[in-house]
């Protein structure tokens, strides 16, 4: 915890959980996702795994991760000086969780981290902010860090373009029950910014953060199989989605 933080008391579960509840209005089925993805984790690494929480920003995956595995360690590697303020006060103080200021984007990004080598690679909502290319150049990077046998896996927005359709009619499903979400009172994204650059000890993090990447990245959202198929091509030996939703879905991919 921050000396800032330490003076005001802040409540960083309560920012954990408010993250959570802003990212469950965009994501209802965002628990199902995690659950899956713990899941594989235990069945190709076992309870004791050692984790990169890539894109990691409050911990979220690191969170549930520990819950549910007591004896796992974690590595969360974000840039987000704002989500890591509150990963790192959440966290305070436990052992088995590390955290890492990265630009995923440098080629050198993996010089900052602690180990070479991890069993699972995790990562949720967070990779749509990069473009294709650099998308797949990481990739690479990360198929060299994950041991024989280990697992990476995604979970983001991940569209087909051949089923417009489909597409249409889901996301006017989605946005329908955001609307009443969003009525009764659920904060959406630039509410919940707004609220992070009004506390005090958050304020000056954020302000960074908004330096950096603006409103909002603008990356790509390819689709399941574009991921699996690049992953394969960048060292993975077989890649496919386990978990899927309406809009979005986890690949997994095995070294």
């Amino acid at each position: 915890m921050t000396e800032s933080a330490a003076v005001t008391g802040t409540d960083w579960r309560a920012w954990q959980e408010s993250w959570d509840r802003q990212q469950e209005w965009y994501m209802p089925d965002r628990e199902e996702r995690f659950r899956v993805m713990l899941d594989m984790v235990e069945a190709f690494a076992g309870p004791e795994p050692r984790v990169l929480d890539l894109a990691c920003g409050t911990g979220s995956i690191t969170d549930r991760l520990l819950k549910r595995f007591p004896k796992a360690e974690s590595v969360g590697v974000d840039l987000d000086p704002a989500l890591l303020t509150i990963a790192e006060g959440y966290f305070a103080g436990d052992r088995r969780v590390t955290f890492v200021t990265a630009d995923l984007k440098d080629p050198d990004w993996t010089a900052a981290l602690p180990h070479t080598s991890y069993d699972a690679v995790l990562t949720a909502t967070a990779l749509h902010w990069l473009h294709a290319e650099p998308l797949a150049a990481l990739y690479g990077q990360l198929a060299g860090l994950v041991v024989d046998g280990g697992v990476l896996m995604n979970a983001d927005h991940m569209k087909d373009g051949a089923t417009p359709r489909i597409n249409a009619a889901e996301r006017s499903h989605r946005h329908a029950a955001m609307d009443r979400a969003r009525a009764a009172g659920a904060l959406d994204w630039a509410d919940w910014w707004a609220l992070a650059a009004a506390d005090p000890v958050l304020a000056a993090p954020t302000a960074r953060r908004f330096e950096i990447y603006g409103e909002h990245a603008d990356g790509d959202t390819p689709s399941a199989r574009w991921h699996a198929d690049i992953l394969r091509a960048a060292g993975f030996a077989e890649a496919r989605p386990v978990w899927a939703s309406p809009s979005d879905a986890l690949v997994l991919a095995l070294k």
